[in-house]
């Protein structure tokens, strides 16, 4: 063989996907980006995500699950878990003692939260206190178009639901940050610094209410409230009200090759999860996708992936063919859809170049994430590996191998840790994302597409 034969027989030469992609794949895309990109913008928290998925799911034909209830191929059933995070099936052909295929993402983002005391007058000035959820860098969330999402548990048991900074009309909020001109001090901190938790304080208004007092601007904001709302100020104890920025997901580059958004972490896995479900026929094995909550914070809590709660929807189908649900679990396959971090040679000192994953090459495969000696990761077996390896190229999805940027240099988790722990086996892929928990971060519409067509592989692998 000549050397080129050789080069051409035994070495890898991973191409961009964007250079060998189809006039009919390329539109294929872009329709998916829109549907994408609509799902984006209607859900910024894992309440919205859980509920556009009710939703969407039963206008396909999706059932509550019940205990006792009966299921055959075919039939499709979801776990509402408590409207933050949500558990979907198509029931295969083969019972769930010879497994389930599984696609598990998370659909919570790093933000801001508002303290149980958040409303507060400084200066003829009123603010929210927050608190921030999730690894943010607390600089970037200073001078951007924020908008308030959540809901309120009232007094009376009545359950309100508040959006303020995404309609065109909507006035949006801010947190300030000091102007250079007497920046003297701060610039001379460290990024970690430079902004503080306790100065993420959102601006709400500055005009006063007719009266006397101190706390004049503080009561004309909750009047407001109150007039659209009906809230008083003892209802934000019972609330979950966050802070996000505001705007929509939008194309990126002069080539609109991006999209740009608040969130892609985790959501833009998600979405890639929902969307082969929803119009499926009957898989050989059962297809299960799993949208999380709390990941951001370790996977904790009643709606996070440490939980009872996917043991709980699983048992339920299991007990329906009287099947064994840890003789399920052991012959089940995760994949946990969860992003990794795109190169950008603009931050080239923080990752091992040969082994990053690269915009516009495909979902990113990771054998491993965790931080340093791989404290944290389940680190999939080469069976695992050549499992996904193979089922994906007999689909022709374009997939790449990854690591989390240089072995010291930090690291992060997924929920294929605790998936594993149940004795299934996992596996990590997702999209690679730029800016990964900035306010905007990046994807390639390219690396979207693959990925979706990754989960739908392996729910009909």
């Amino acid at each position: 063989m000549t050397t080129e034969e050789l080069r051409e027989a035994l070495l890898s030469a991973p191409k961009n996907g964007l250079t060998q992609i189809t006039a009919e794949q390329r539109r294929e895309m872009e329709e998916y980006c829109r549907r994408y990109s609509a799902f984006m913008d209607a859900c910024k928290t894992e309440r919205e995500a859980t509920t556009w998925t009710v939703a969407t799911a039963e206008a396909h034909g999706f059932r509550p699950a019940v205990p006792g209830m009966e299921v055959k191929p075919g039939d499709k059933i979801y776990y509402n878990n408590r409207g933050k995070s949500i558990l979907l099936a198509v029931i295969g052909n083969e019972p769930l003692s010879a497994g389930a295929n599984i696609c598990a993402a998370h659909v919570d983002s790093p933000r801001m939260d508002l303290k149980p005391h958040p409303l507060y007058e400084d200066s003829e000035i009123a603010f929210f206190k927050t608190h921030y959820y999730g690894g943010i860098k607390k600089y970037q969330w200073t001078c951007i178009p924020l908008a308030i999402h959540g809901v309120v548990y009232r007094k009376d048991g009545s359950v309100i639901t508040v959006t303020i900074g995404e309609d065109d009309s909507d006035p949006i909020l801010v947190v300030s940050d000091l102007l250079i001109h007497l920046a003297a001090d701060q610039l001379q901190k460290t990024l970690a610094k430079g902004i503080e938790a306790e100065q993420l304080n959102v601006i709400l208004g500055t005009e006063p209410i007719e009266g006397e007092g101190s706390d004049l601007v503080k009561l004309n904001i909750l009047k407001l409230l109150n007039d659209k709302y009906g809230l008083i100020e003892d209802d934000f104890h019972s609330a979950e009200l966050t802070i996000v920025p505001a705007g929509k997901c939008r194309e990126v580059g002069l080539d609109r090759s991006l999209l740009g958004a608040y969130g892609h972490d985790d959501r833009v896995c998600a979405y890639a999860e929902i969307e082969p479900l929803l119009d499926m026929g009957t898989p050989k094995h059962t297809a299960v996708c799993i949208l999380a909550d709390k990941e951001e914070i370790g996977s904790v809590g009643i709606s996070g992936m440490q939980s009872q709660a996917f043991e709980y929807f699983m048992e339920i189908l299991c007990d329906a063919q009287g099947v064994k649900l840890s003789h399920c679990f052991a012959n089940s396959f995760c994949l946990s859809a969860d992003v990794s971090n795109a190169f950008d040679p603009n931050f080239a000192e923080t990752c091992d170049k040969r082994n990053n994953s690269r915009l516009n090459y495909g979902v990113a495969i990771c054998k491993y994430t965790g931080a340093r000696g791989k404290s944290g990761a389940s680190d999939a077996s080469a069976e695992a590996m050549g499992h996904v390896r193979t089922t994906l190229d007999n689909a022709g999805v374009q997939w790449q191998i990854a690591t989390l940027g240089k072995v010291d240099q930090g690291g992060g988790g997924t929920v294929a840790a605790y998936m594993a722990n149940r004795n299934i086996v996992t596996v990590d892929a997702g999209v690679p994302v730029l800016c990964m928990h900035a306010p905007m971060e990046l994807v390639s519409k390219y690396d979207c597409y693959m990925t979706m067509l990754a989960c739908k592989a392996i729910y009909l692998a």
